[in-house]
């Protein structure tokens, strides 16, 4: 066979084709021309919407678990949730249903007494905003320090009350500031009133069961006395005015060995973190005098001459 007529060209088995760094060069230009084509020209939209649509049901079915997961997790606590609510929102109807009733019959009851006795209505007391600044240094009495006093015409004795009752009595009045001495002091005292019974008694401070507690003292061992019972200032000190809310009976004990009972209470008021309370006038600065007293010889010589 003439050598001229053989097929120099290698077997398709060693064909290697174009080199390596060609086809990055080739590949390169193509990924840089569809991206500026898909930015300029949106040429890639349909197949991304033809994919986005191919996927669509496998995502939908991949979600499912998670989605079953997570509406049985949120139906557990919306139950849970709208139970405590409906709970709460019953208690809360139940306990306005009883003040709403009791307030409409205080109303009516005071009403017919003022109008039978001729009572004037109650004088309003005159009212100083104050903040509380610190704690009184004596850890063992419960003590503290407003900003204000004597320029700001404090007197000494005057009641201290916050948003929700009393607080305590203004014990030392000083230029600029006083110092008032909270309920639950031992060598504080208060005279109160169960509304519920109507029954005076006098409330003490008392430390020995709670940091902020009092005791109702000298009450008889058969008094009518029951947890839950509503104590509030009784107006016959000349200091409080009457209707302050105080404190709430909280514990019993009822002795045969002993003619009084023990009652513990918790004061309403918030005492440990008040920061704002108001200073009000005694009432004994607004009643007015009593008339003159004529002497008891004068009285009878104005008799023997008439």
């Amino acid at each position: 066979m003439p050598l001229g007529t053989l097929n120099r060209e290698p077997p398709p088995f060693f064909r290697q084709g174009p080199s390596a760094l060609s086809k990055l060069a080739v590949c390169s230009a193509m990924a840089v021309l569809l991206m500026v084509a898909d930015a300029r020209f949106k040429v890639m939209q349909p197949l991304r919407v033809v994919v986005a649509s191919a996927m669509y049901p496998v995502q939908w079915l991949a979600m499912r678990p998670v989605a079953a997961v997570a509406a049985v997790s949120h139906y557990f606590s919306s139950v849970n949730a709208a139970q405590t609510a409906r709970d709460e929102a019953q208690g809360l109807r139940i306990t306005q249903s009883q003040r709403v009733n009791q307030v409409e019959q205080l109303l009516l009851e005071n009403e017919r007494l003022r109008k039978l006795m001729g009572m004037r209505d109650r004088t309003q007391s005159v009212a100083h905003p104050a903040q509380v600044i610190y704690d009184a240094a004596d850890p063992y009495t419960r003590k503290v320090v407003i900003d204000r006093g004597m320029a700001d015409a404090i007197a000494m004795g005057s009641p201290v009350v916050d948003e929700l009752g009393v607080v305590g009595q203004v014990t030392r009045v000083y230029p600029l500031v006083s110092e008032v001495t909270l309920l639950t002091d031992r060598d504080h005292a208060i005279p109160v009133l169960n509304t519920r019974t109507g029954a005076r008694g006098v409330a003490f401070g008392d430390m020995t069961t709670h940091a902020d507690a009092m005791e109702l003292r000298y009450m008889a061992a058969n008094a009518d006395v029951a947890v839950g019972d509503l104590l509030t200032t009784s107006g016959v000190d000349g200091v409080y005015p009457p209707g302050l809310p105080v404190a709430r009976i909280e514990k019993i004990e009822r002795r045969v060995d002993t003619v009084f009972a023990r009652i513990y209470c918790l004061p309403i008021a918030q005492l440990a973190g008040t920061g704002h309370v108001m200073v009000i006038d005694p009432i004994t600065t607004q009643v007015p005098a009593r008339p003159p007293v004529e002497p008891v010889g004068k009285v009878g010589r104005n008799r023997v001459s008439k």
